[in-house]
């Protein structure tokens, strides 16, 4: 996959051998980053996946996310400030969002601040909506955050019974 500004994008599931990259991008994307131990806890989960982008063979973000009976849930989408508004997120979510289709899930869902209007602007271009308010939802600052959701349709049908 090749991204407008600067180069090829390499999209694959994340490994313990990624720790120390993935926190590199973690402390320096958010302000109350995850610990080390809860990226290893989520690595050992039998729902969690996780995509990781490299660009010339450096990681530079990266999505964790669970797949719980027919949907996922995105729990983290975290690209390094130095590579934002190039794409990064955009094709790790499309990458998702096509592998979901494809495998029959029939929606996705997120929390997103509720002033991360940025973030918002991306996940709409994605084709998710608001559908709710989760109020006190982040703990570091109690701030609300909006319930967004994108349905999906598989591309496969049931073959007719005739």
């Amino acid at each position: 996959m090749s991204l407008q500004a600067g180069g090829e994008l390499y999209l694959r599931s994340m490994t313990v051998a990624d720790i120390d990259d993935v926190m590199a991008i973690e402390t320096v994307a958010f302000v109350s980053p995850w610990s080390r131990q809860f990226f290893l806890e989520e690595l050992r989960a039998t729902h969690a996946r996780s995509v990781l982008c490299q660009r010339e063979g450096k990681p530079i973000g990266y999505v964790i996310y669970w797949e719980v009976s027919g949907e996922l849930d995105i729990h983290n989408v975290a690209v390094h400030p130095r590579n934002r508004r190039q794409g990064v997120a955009r094709a790790m979510l499309g990458h998702i969002i096509e592998s979901a289709t494809q495998r029959g899930f029939r929606r996705m869902t997120l929390e997103v601040r509720k002033s991360n209007d940025a973030a918002q602007t991306l996940y709409r271009s994605l084709g998710f909506e608001t559908c709710g308010l989760r109020k006190g939802y982040y703990s570091d600052n109690g701030e609300d955050a909006w319930l967004m959701e994108r349905k999906l349709q598989s591309r496969y049908t049931e073959p007719s019974q005739n």
